[in-house]
């Protein structure tokens, strides 16, 4: 395992400590800060023992403790010339080596720890206390516009809040870590992102699930308020006069789509306001109400994590939901020219209606949407009817004409028609409008767009063989290959109607070391067999409805 860190990450991953024994007898570790044994408790409680290291690991301890000590004392001149001439670094001078390393990404020390059994957890967060950079020793804290922040209790207020978590009797918990000065209760602040200011209520210091209320949290500090009015997660808190704002935290965009719908009539507000909260906690989670397609989608970083997602809304807000297959957002356009009338004529014996115009259909380039124009010349149509025309072919253009989609991409002119000074109105002329374009639209090659993503997958070599295989089998398209060390990243275009639970086959295909990015490319015409389907489909779920 060291060896395929050392080969993805570079000879910057060290060891630290290395086990005795490895699998369900894991006990014991050899600590190459101490050059001792580690004996750790099999009853849960992380407590353990020093032995001296046995006379088989020796060698080994010896071997690896030189190369730990070389790679804190290559990290610096001054240590390397120290350590040469001496042969060796004093304990003092390795830990501020070391801590100055890892401040500067210089080593990646590698431990050996089971969270499961509570082994070797106590020895890493001691290691982390004793060795690893304080926040006031990583330098100062950079603003979103350049500005440095030094990390000092005694400076003005500067926090971000970093995660949100609704709780039942408390309301929003709001976690932050403080960069500069001491966050206390009952102190104002202002929220750099709008201006408002938000009164600091009771702060606690959070270990798992339990709490400890204090009064303050100085620079370096992380901890939790509750009730902030309208602060949110990547807000920035900061002393009045001043205007700190850090840099938003990044989120990863999401890799997995799938709707629902409520399993009880009437729930759909409490799932809104469950899905809005978990959101609020957890921004990698995104949900949104399609009105095109009358979905709820929701989406995230993984199958499971959509599962835990949708657990949580059962749990804490007591509503039941299903999933099902997210519906394409389909386009409708055409390839060619045609024209067409729509006349509406209606008698009913009082006034009648009567609407005539003659337009014409031409393609526009992908990504254009729609333009109309005017080209009645003579008056053979009053101007004051012209926009219910367009109307009525923007109407039939959000409908579709083929299967329901909405028809972009294309021009209308209307160029020709006729009134009746007494019958014409504007409602006849939509309805004469929609008429003409259905018919010219028919008549136009009509072709049903989908959309296609920009795909980037990365996976080691010895999978990309199958990843590739399947991409092909998806309908997609290699757009090329770049190597990052073991892996590979391959970028590809692929339809999403084809992406579907993409993410488990990627994960089933690579052992589950295969991970993927997506975003939005562009439209295109989806092939004339699947098309056919399509549009089979779309009637007969009409028919049904």
């Amino acid at each position: 395992m060291v060896e395929g860190l050392t080969e993805s990450f570079g000879h910057q991953v060290v060891l630290a400590q290395f086990p005795v024994e490895t699998g369900p007898n894991f006990d014991s570790v050899v600590d190459l800060f101490r050059m001792k044994l580690l004996k750790f408790a099999k009853d849960g409680s992380g407590n353990f023992t020093e032995e001296d290291i046995p006379a088989d690991l020796k060698d080994k301890a010896e071997e690896l403790h030189l190369k730990l000590v070389e790679a804190v004392a290559e990290s610096d001149d001054t240590l390397m010339e120290k350590y040469f001439d001496a042969g060796g670094l004093s304990e003092d001078e390795f830990k501020i080596g070391f801590k100055k390393a890892v401040a500067a990404d210089v080593i990646f020390p590698v431990f050996c720890v089971s969270a499961l059994n509570n082994i070797g957890v106590k020895r890493l967060l001691d290691i982390i206390v004793n060795f690893c950079p304080a926040p006031n020793e990583r330098g100062d804290v950079k603003t979103e516009d350049g500005k440095s922040v030094k990390v000092d209790p005694d400076g003005p207020v500067a926090a971000l809040i970093f995660k949100t978590v609704s709780e039942q009797h408390m309301g929003e918990l709001s976690f932050f870590k403080v960069f500069s000065g001491t966050l206390k209760t009952g102190e104002d602040v202002i929220n750099t992102r709008d201006g408002h200011t938000e009164r600091i209520g009771q702060i606690f210091i959070l270990n798992g699930k339990n709490k400890k209320s204090v009064d303050a949290v100085p620079a370096g500090d992380i901890g939790a308020v509750v009730k902030l009015k309208a602060t949110h997660t990547s807000d920035t808190l900061c002393a009045k006069g001043h205007n700190f704002k850090f840099p938003k935290i990044e989120f990863p965009e999401p890799i997995i789509r799938t709707a629902i719908k409520p399993k009880a009539k009437g729930d759909e507000e409490k799932i809104s306001n469950g899905l809005h909260l978990l959101h609020e906690e957890d921004p990698t989670f995104l949900y949104y109400q399609d009105s095109e397609l009358h979905q709820t989608i929701v989406s995230g970083q993984g199958e499971l994590h959509l599962q835990i997602i949708l657990k949580r809304l059962h749990q804490k807000f007591n509503v039941e939901v299903e999933e099902e297959e997210p519906k394409i957002p389909y386009r409708e356009t055409i390839r060619k020219t045609a024209t067409a009338q729509g006349k509406f004529k209606k008698q009913t014996g009082g006034r009648g209606q009567y609407g005539d115009c003659h337009l014409r259909l031409e393609p526009l380039e992908r990504g254009q949407k729609f333009e109309f124009k005017d080209e009645i010349v003579g008056g053979v149509i009053p101007g004051k009817f012209i926009p219910a025309v367009e109307k009525g072919v923007i109407e039939t253009m959000e409908k579709g004409v083929l299967a329901g989609y909405p028809v972009v991409d294309v021009r209308v002119a209307v160029y020709d028609g006729s009134y009746h000074s007494v019958d014409s109105s504007e409602m006849a002329f939509k309805v004469a409008a929609s008429m003409a374009f259905k018919k010219a639209f028919l008549d136009a090659n009509p072709v049903i767009l989908e959309p296609v993503y920009n795909v980037e997958v990365r996976v080691p070599d010895e999978y990309m063989g199958d990843v590739m295989g399947d991409i092909s089998s998806r309908r997609g398209r290699i757009m090329g290959m770049d190597r990052d060390g073991r892996f590979q990243v391959i970028k590809a275009q692929v339809p999403l109607a084809e992406l579907y639970r993409y993410s488990t086959t990627l994960r089933s295909l690579t052992q589950g070391r295969g991970i993927h990015t997506r975003s939005f490319s562009h439209y295109e015409e989806v092939p004339p067999d699947i098309a056919q389907k399509i549009i089979e489909k779309a009637k007969k779920e009409q028919e049904e409805s």
